[in-house]
């Protein structure tokens, strides 16, 4: 086999790409994986998922020791922000992080190619000055952040979620666009260092296509903690003048309009497909109106030889959708049968406390049909409690005539790990009952959930 030839090449190293390699390898494919990154991990391990959540985590810490939670518990501290530390060990864990999957390469004999690569034909790519061919290629470029009409990314006073994670110093006023997951986090980081917080959301509620009452609560969480909301609200330019900010905005129905001062902006209105420079006409793949690729159940794309996984085609676009993505798009290469349930993906939010669903909202739920509804309080449950952790819920929904779970959302300290139970339950098509006569470990924030699910039929125990 000639050496710029594999059995597969994957187009993209993020979570979806390099797994995909990964597996492929695994599975006794020669595999090469294309990425323009100096380093692995795309997006989510470089400039996303990973350093946001060591920020997260670290500015949780402050806080707590800040806002005088820790004195409650009879720790007296008094605490002095190292903002070039707090960014040291967040520089630390991604090199960790990115270092490994290098590490895993290897192990797995995966071919790394370093540059951008685009299509000459639909067996045949250009990575930097070599082209390079291959009996399948998978695209798994991710996506890149979706730019708002009008307002300048300059990096500085106008950043997007990558300029966000770097600031040198705590802004005073940071005005952030866009109420979704990536606003709330890296705004739930920069209030609790100290900055004023200002989120502008052109919708009437935070977090679009999350729960309607996990929203709600959201929304009352955040205000507590010192967030401002300006909701139905649209913003209409951004002008940067002796390093401020003016943010121009008004009511998202039309209205007077007025101008917000602020230090830093964060444009934070969502991500888009990222396939510009792929070639994709040279192959005669086109993109939907969203700008996705489209693929069949197997991930095949329109072009035989060709497919695609993660953010580039439809679905959530979430690190652990693509991964699964690509452990089943190179099964499926392998002549395996790969299969990811797109109706149980889980959602989070890495806030304090997080949020987190999997499966139907209750409006959605209630849309096809009858359903019952079980809710149980954290302020019920006994570990929250002895954490000083009150806030949120577990929410069940469940089909009222087979009882079984439709959706489960959840507001909590730990509702990310919390809604891996509920997920695996739905992937075996658990019914509410099932859920409720399963034994939780005592004290435990998971007993929310069994608590939820008693309360579907009415006999929860604590509240």
């Amino acid at each position: 086999m000639a050496e710029n030839n594999y059995d597969v090449l994957v187009i993209g190293a993020g979570p979806g790409g390099y797994v995909a390699a990964i597996r492929a390898a695994q599975l006794g494919l020669r595999v090469a994986c294309a990425d323009a990154r100096e380093t692995l991990g795309g997006t989510c391990l470089n400039v996303g998922c990973i350093p946001s959540k060591a920020l997260l985590h670290a500015s949780e810490y402050f806080d707590a020791a800040a806002n005088g939670a820790m004195a409650k518990m009879g720790i007296k501290v008094t605490p002095e922000l190292d903002l070039d530390a707090m960014h040291g060990q967040r520089r630390d864990a991604v090199k960790q992080l990115t270092g490994g999957i290098e590490f895993l390469f290897r192990k797995n004999k995966v071919t790394w190619l370093k540059g951008r690569a685009s299509f000459t034909d639909a067996h045949t790519v250009q990575v930097g000055d070599q082209a390079v061919t291959a009996t399948n290629i998978v695209i798994a470029t991710g996506s890149a952040v979706t730019p708002l009409p009008g307002v300048t990314v300059d990096g500085e006073v106008v950043v997007d979620s990558t300029g966000a994670l770097e600031f040198a110093k705590v802004p005073e006023h940071l005005v952030v666009i866009g109420g979704g997951v990536i606003g709330l986090e890296l705004g739930s980081v920069w209030r609790r260092l100290g900055a004023k917080v200002t989120v502008v959301e052109y919708l009437d509620q935070i977090l679009p296509g999350f729960d309607g009452d996990v929203r709600k609560d959201a929304n009352r969480v955040f205000k507590k903690q010192g967030l401002e909301f300006r909701l139905d609200t649209k913003v209409t330019g951004v002008t940067v003048q002796g390093g401020k900010a003016s943010v121009s905005v008004e009511p998202a129905q039309g209205g007077e309009g007025e101008t917000i001062q602020a230090d830093a902006v964060l444009v934070a209105i969502g991500r888009r497909p990222n396939t510009d420079g792929l070639g994709l006409d040279q192959i005669g793949l086109g993109v939907n109106a969203r700008g996705q690729i489209e693929t069949d159940h197997d991930f095949h794309t329109a072009v035989p030889g060709v497919w695609a996984i993660g953010d580039v085609i439809p679905g959530l676009m979430l690190a652990h959708k693509a991964e699964d993505e690509g452990i089943a798009v190179a099964e499926n290469i392998a002549g395996q049968h790969g299969i990811v349930n797109h109706a149980i993906i889980p959602s989070v939010v890495y806030t304090w406390p997080e949020m987190a669903g999997v499966g139907l909202t209750e409006e959605a739920a209630r849309a096809k049909g009858e359903v019952k509804v079980g809710k149980f309080p954290m302020a019920g449950n006994s570990r929250a409690k002895t954490n000083h952790e009150p806030d949120g819920f577990v929410k069940i929904i469940a089909d009222a005539q087979t009882d079984r779970v439709l959706g489960v959302w959840a507001i909590a300290s730990v509702a990310g790990t919390m809604i891996a139970q509920a997920a695996q339950a739905m992937e075996f098509g658990a019914t509410s009952e099932d859920i409720a006569y399963t034994c939780h470990a005592h004290p435990t924030h998971s007993e929310a959930i069994k608590e939820a699910a008693m309360a579907v039929r009415g006999k929860a125990i604590h509240v």
